[in-house]
């Protein structure tokens, strides 16, 4: 495999990540902030099963970081990339949508930008 393909499979793996809703609910809840799971299983209104799945995944590919505090874990996002790559597409698809103008509302304040004071405490 040459560099190239291997760089377009890690990539694609990346992106693969995305291709689950709940996952994109998930980026949508923790996006702002550092949430445990059951603060995520509220926002999503799915199950603690289902997210805790999900959380692992998306820990594993080194999307999120967690912490213990306790018995919570709580997770947040590890680095804005894919915030700003879910903003971006949401965005996008929104502004295709012409006859759904509600829903490109929603889909506009969907993930909200990072928040500069998170940028600058990160650094």
């Amino acid at each position: 495999m040459s560099e190239i393909d291997e760089i377009f499979e890690e990539v694609a793996e990346y992106f693969s990540v995305m291709s689950e809703p709940s996952r994109l609910k998930i980026i949508h809840a923790i996006c702002q902030s550092e949430r445990t799971v059951s603060d995520i299983v509220e926002v999503t209104g799915s199950t603690q099963s289902n997210i805790s799945r999900h959380l692992g995944l998306m820990h594993r590919h080194g999307l999120l970081t967690r912490r213990r505090e306790g018995n919570q874990i709580f997770y947040r996002m590890a680095d804005d990339t894919m915030i700003e790559l879910c903003r971006s597409a949401c965005n996008k698809i929104a502004t295709t949508i012409d006859d759904r103008r509600p829903l490109k509302r929603q889909f506009a304040n969907l993930i909200p930008p990072v928040a500069k004071s998170r940028q600058k405490n990160e650094k």
